[in-house]
């Protein structure tokens, strides 16, 4: 008999609280965007199920730059437990692209690496062909950086 159930790695709709952690991260980015300063905000909800929302902070020397990712994280380990059941962030078009919408994107390999570091079980808001998904971060970090 074969397993009906879908492949988290292939991506699983999002539901009600996915869309709730989107809506967190838009509303941080509407507020709060920035040309090349803050270009994207991050929303992360922890296990206990309080979300947390992060902020990219740009810097004039690329190298210093913080994302959204991390931003979000260091909060839910300073006011939180700590813990990461779903994360996603959204990028602002730049000023010279065509397309006005904020857009759903994928963690950068730095955020892969923080977020299976503290949490290797988490879920990520991704793009889909269709529509964004959730998949487990291990997906997209099949071989993360050990010590």
């Amino acid at each position: 008999m074969l397993d009906a159930s879908p492949d988290p790695a292939q991506g699983l709709p999002l539901d009600a609280e996915d869309h709730a952690l989107i809506a967190a991260a838009r509303e941080v980015l509407s507020e709060h965007y920035r040309p090349l300063r803050h270009m994207v905000a991050a929303a992360l909800r922890a296990r206990d199920g309080r979300i947390w929302t992060g902020l990219h902070l740009g810097a004039t020397v690329g190298r210093l730059s913080v994302c959204a990712e991390a931003v979000a994280l260091g909060r839910a380990l300073l006011e939180g437990d700590g813990s990461v059941a779903t994360v996603v962030a959204l990028r602002h078009p730049k000023p010279e692209e065509d397309d006005r919408a904020l857009a759903v994107v994928a963690p950068c390999g730095a955020c892969r690496e923080l977020i299976v570091d503290y949490d290797a079980e988490a879920m990520v808001i991704v793009p889909g062909p269709l529509a964004p998904l959730k998949i487990p971060v291990r997906s997209l970090l099949p071989l993360p950086y050990r010590r």
